[in-house]
């Protein structure tokens, strides 16, 4: 037994835990966390890069988080809950003259995950307020159809590898001429059976309220 082994298990009756990204990101290891019981670690969030998961100093600006889901004898597995581009990096982007635009957009996945997207644009001079409203509409109309053609996970990995933003690049810039097109955020909102969940609550409600005539 490695003395690691040997100090861990003198804290307390207390147990580590190595926690693992989904299959989508290879498992990789996202760090560790430790609990006296195995459900007191569910819910816990883990933060990291996408740089420090695939060992590229170039992806650090891209900030990711986990939410631990399920516990095995050493090990905590996670789900993907959001996507985020750093603050210095986003300011980095902005330059004085230009436009910045962008859009929150919420999509429900083709296998029912409820997202929210937060697309930005930059352009290389200043557009005027009918060029901006242009751009924004091409960021809506083709997250909510990226969004509802895809699976949840397929709707991450467009994002994570920027096929969503060279999109929207490709069609908004005709509009007016762009800089740059990032995806500054994406944040699971709900999981299928809680969609579910609201709808069948939604019909309820709903049938409450018709009026019967008697």
């Amino acid at each position: 037994m490695s003395e690691r082994s040997v100090s861990r298990q003198k804290r307390g009756g207390k147990r580590w835990y190595t926690v693992l990204a989904p299959e989508q990101f290879d498992r990789a290891e996202l760090g560790e966390t430790v609990a006296e019981e195995p459900e007191q670690i569910i819910g816990r969030t883990i933060e990291t890069t996408l740089g420090e998961i695939k060992q590229d100093a170039g992806a650090n600006n891209t900030k990711l988080t986990f939410k631990i889901t399920d516990v095995g004898s050493d090990s905590a597995y996670t789900e993907f809950i959001q996507h985020e581009l750093t603050r210095d990096y986003l300011r980095s982007l902005v330059r004085r003259g230009a436009s910045k635009i962008d859009a929150s957009i919420t999509v429900l996945t083709k296998d029912d995950y409820r997202v929210q997207i937060q697309p930005v644009a930059f352009t290389t001079k200043k557009a005027d307020r009918s060029q901006e409203a242009a751009i924004r509409r091409v960021m809506i109309d083709l997250v909510k159809e990226t969004g509802s053609e895809r699976t949840f996970e397929e709707l991450v990995d467009s994002i994570i590898e920027g096929r969503l933003s060279s999109a929207i690049y490709g069609e908004a810039k005709t509009i007016y001429p762009l800089r740059r097109v990032e995806v500054q955020k994406l944040s699971l909102r709900a999981r299928p059976a809680e969609v579910a969940a609201e709808e069948e609550a939604a019909v309820d409600v709903d049938e409450e309220d018709v009026a019967v005539d008697e």
